[in-house]
């Protein structure tokens, strides 16, 4: 039996205890190398990896791009004897995954959100219910189900009538286990309804928003009861469970970027909204669609600006503007802290990735202003990014948001 097999075959048995017992998953001395490729044999070694059971945290891009592997303490020496023979260069970035997920858990308790801490899915749902009851620019919106019968719940916020056609749609937490997603979500919902900052205060009022801070409820809930590195959704298929709600959409589905395996992290599902989120979300979207002028998603982690598409790196539609706004976006967020960031399309930054939300909105009703954030950092703490972080990398965040909104309006 080869090292792939048997390392599949643990994946396997680690899955089918965790569906029978449901105990909390620990990872207790699981350690995240940083691997570069140095030949392009060592690149397609890599992929085969990728393809039979390692956790990528990052993809396989091409030589001498680095790429974020998570490796079990048993697999720790036969993972090094494959480092040894193959073309690369190596480094333990994360020395042990559980001591950062136990730095993770709040200190406290608390009603509504503060932004020191992480909360779960009934925290941030019970935060929207009462802003709407409290606030009469704040409508609660049911955007979709999930399969374990969980309603997708969002805000719309509206401050005066007329900004319909300048509606901006934020998503986050569609990969379930990328928290600091929905945190920052969630701070930027606040500071447009409570913010006294002029540049903030002229975007603010001059759109209608609709934020959706949790976008895979299913797989939310199963980060903090079960397993924090889960990232896709919670529909059971055979061996294995749930699929990548951000290869779901049916937008080129499937059109390289995600895997035809129920095992992968990117499994693409067996057809395009195939997930009830996915498929109930773009329903909801589908009723606003012609009033988006801004489609904007949140996700972790890298430091980048990604354009549309990932199924393409041809330069489509109005690639340039998105690109040039992009850049001068980049530069804003990186004035308070240094943050740097990279811009570019999907592909040409990262790797083919098709059948995503971005893409569907995009391809589907054109909307001028679309990007997907890759949040903080890049590789030291990766998903499981401290909760100190948690403000300033939302407060970044926003001054580019502004930034994008205010410069398109020159266009």
């Amino acid at each position: 039996m080869n090292l792939v097999t048997t390392f599949t075959s643990f994946l396997f048995l680690l899955s089918l205890h965790q569906i029978l017992a449901d105990e909390k998953v620990r990872y207790d001395n699981f350690q995240v190398y940083r691997i570069t490729p140095r030949s392009q044999k060592a690149v397609e070694d890599l992929r085969q990896l990728e393809d039979n059971g390692y956790d990528f945290w990052t993809s396989v891009r091409g030589v001498n791009q680095p790429v974020d592997i998570m490796v079990p303490p048993h697999y720790k020496h036969r993972f090094n004897d494959i480092i040894r023979l193959g073309q690369f260069d190596a480094e333990v970035y994360i020395p042990d995954v559980q001591k950062l997920i136990d730095n993770e858990k709040s200190q406290r308790a608390s009603v509504g959100l503060e932004w020191s801490d992480y909360h779960t899915l009934d925290e941030i749902y019970d935060w929207l219910k009462n802003l709407a009851n409290t606030n009469q620019n704040v409508e609660l919106v049911t955007v979709g189900k999930t399969y374990e019968g969980r309603d997708i719940l969002g805000v719309k916020v509206s401050f005066k009538e007329g900004n319909e056609n300048r509606t901006v749609f934020i998503e986050s937490n569609i990969h379930a286990r990328e928290w600091i997603s929905s945190a920052v979500t969630t701070w930027i919902l606040n500071e447009i309804l409570t913010s006294s900052d002029s540049n903030v205060r002229e975007v603010a009022e001059s759109h209608d928003w609709y934020f959706v801070p949790v976008f895979n409820p299913d797989g939310f809930v199963y980060t903090h009861t079960t397993d924090r590195m889960w990232r896709k959704t919670r529909v059971p298929y055979f061996l294995c469970v749930g699929a990548d709600p951000n290869r779901n959409w049916d937008f080129h589905f499937n059109d390289g970027g995600s895997s035809p395996s129920p095992c992968s992290e990117t499994y693409c599902g067996p057809k395009a909204f195939s997930e009830p989120s996915t498929k109930s979300i773009s329903e909801f979207i589908s009723t606003i669609g012609s009033k988006l002028q801004a489609y904007i998603a949140f996700h972790s982690y890298s430091q980048l600006m990604l354009l549309p598409y990932g199924y393409t790196s041809d330069h489509l539609e109005n690639y340039q503007d998105l690109y040039d706004v992009g850049v001068k976006a980049a530069s804003s967020l990186a004035k308070r802290y240094n943050t740097k960031y990279q811009v570019g399309n999907i592909v040409e930054v990262l790797y083919v990735a098709s059948g995503g939300s971005m893409d569907w909105v995009k391809g589907t009703f054109g909307t001028p202003i679309t990007y997907t954030y890759e949040l903080r950092d890049t590789g030291r703490y990766g998903f499981v990014l401290p909760p100190d972080q948690i403000i300033p990398t939302a407060e970044e965040t926003l001054d580019s948001l502004v930034t994008i909104l205010q410069e398109f309006d020159k266009l």
